[in-house]
């Protein structure tokens, strides 16, 4: 059962976090990069005041990709988007739905960022993080934990932004979820990272004994090719049945290049020990490109989308032209994955399969790991990529008593084997066992006199 609420206010907090190691993906290097928290106030119909949060990354050159911008511009973008974001959020007045407000404002959102020379991956980070501080909120005020409170549709999510779907499909999806008790980690190889040897891809204490592994790509069939043997064979020497996925980040010029790739992977046989294991590609070419390009008999094979995937309409028009799967990251909306697992369900019941996937940005120890990890074991995720743990350092800058109200609020999650609090991974899987607490899947919420204020967004143009 839905429940409406109004909001009264949105704070947005901001903490640095220093990698513990360079992570290199697509054209950009990260070695630190903020961490956005959010701070919701709302009041429930018939319920009282409450209070909700999130978090997530700020990260550079993901979201926006365009060359002529900085790695700051781009964070800036994504500040830029959270701020018009609020404003559009507050100026709803009255009781509504959580997915009511969302809907009523995600138009007006990606419209208002393409007047500031935001795009739309950009422009949904906002709204993203704003519903999952209010669905944060409305859980607590409202008694339920996450996996009751979706399975009951608590935040009214109908069809109006995927009219390839019924309001039924919806209630249908979410009342049939059994959420998983256990989530294997996908352990990510960036192209920076260390492959043969101490800290490489088969040491057990740099991988945490995972099942699954995700490849970074560079773009370059041959480079690529030429690592990926080597990273093969390191599976190899494992000794465990493993699979990997393959992410090139849009870096794949066009479909020749890609194909040559898979030509590679079909017929060399020094990368036999990747081809046997892989699952999928991830978006491969550039989300303008993918859009304009039917992959043909490539189609054959797994290819999801994820940086394409900026829209309601984004997962139908990808399957058109191909693609059998989509990435869940809440940092793109928790609810367009909702939307999008819906229609993976439904479509795959036909005989053709169609799948969601977990992918990361560095989601952080703490409020943005456990959300994203409540939402992945909610629709159906099995493996999902946690590179968070891998590069950076536990709970970085996170303070020593936060650190700890998380850690004895979610023993499952959380460990210290002598190098601090870090995320407890057992025998290659989280476990989701602390998620079902009251609100979206946190005992505890940051301290927020620990944290400065989200630093004023600049022109993109400046």
């Amino acid at each position: 059962m839905s429940h409406r609420l109004k909001l009264r206010d949105i704070a947005f907090f901001e903490r640095p976090v220093q990698f513990a190691r360079p992570f290199r993906f697509g054209a950009i290097t990260i070695n630190a990069t903020p961490q956005l928290f959010v701070r919701a106030e709302i009041e429930v119909e018939g319920r009282g005041v409450a209070v909700g949060a999130s978090a997530e990354m700020l990260v550079p050159k993901w979201f926006d990709k365009r060359p002529e911008l900085s790695p700051a511009q781009t964070v800036d973008g994504l500040r830029r988007s959270l701020e018009i974001a609020r404003g559009l959020y507050l100026a709803c007045t009255g009781f509504q739905t959580a997915f009511d407000l969302h809907a009523s404002c995600v138009g007006a959102q990606i419209a208002t960022c393409a007047k500031k020379d935001i795009p739309p991956l950009a422009a949904a980070y906002g709204p993203a993080e704003i519903d999952k501080a209010i669905l944060d909120a409305l859980l607590r005020a409202s008694g339920a934990n996450f996996f009751d409170g979706m399975a009951g549709n608590i935040a009214g999510i109908d069809a109006r932004l995927s009219t390839d779907l019924s309001e039924h499909d919806i209630r249908t999806f979410l009342s049939n979820r059994v959420p998983l008790e256990r989530v294997a980690i996908r352990h990510t190889v960036g192209l920076d990272d260390t492959v043969e040897g101490e800290g490489g891809v088969a040491d057990q204490r740099e991988n945490a004994g995972a099942r699954y592994f995700k490849l970074k790509l560079s773009g370059d069939p041959a480079a690529d090719a030429a690592r990926l043997a080597r990273i093969g064979k390191e599976l190899d020497a494992l000794g465990r049945n493993v699979k990997v996925t393959l992410d090139a980040n849009e870096q794949y010029a066009d479909l020749s290049a890609l194909r040559a790739l898979i030509d590679r992977l079909d017929h060399d046989a020094t990368l036999r020990a990747i081809a046997v294991r892989l699952l999928y590609v991830e978006q491969p070419m550039p989300r303008d490109i993918t859009r304009q390009t039917p992959l043909g008999t490539l189609g054959t094979r797994g290819f999801i989308i994820d940086e394409a995937d900026d829209s309601y309409d984004a997962f139908p028009a990808a399957r058109a032209l191909g693609y059998r799967g989509i990435s869940s990251k809440s940092c793109k909306g928790l609810y367009k994955s909702i939307v999008n697992a819906t229609r993976a369900a439904k479509w795959s019941a036909g005989g053709e399969q169609f799948f969601v996937t977990g992918e990361d940005l560095t989601c952080q120890a703490g409020l943005a790991v456990q959300q994203d990890l409540a939402l992945g074991a909610l629709i159906g995720v099995t493996h999902a990529e946690r590179n968070g743990h891998h590069y950076v350092d536990g709970f970085g800058e996170t303070p020593l008593a936060e650190t700890a109200a998380f850690a004895a609020a979610h023993p499952d999650l959380y460990a210290d084997a002598g190098q601090g609090i870090r995320l407890s991974i057992h025998n290659g899987d989280l476990l989701t066992g602390s998620l079902h607490a009251m609100g979206f899947a946190t005992v505890v919420h940051p301290d927020w006199s620990a944290l400065r204020p989200l630093e004023q967004p600049k022109s993109l143009q400046e």
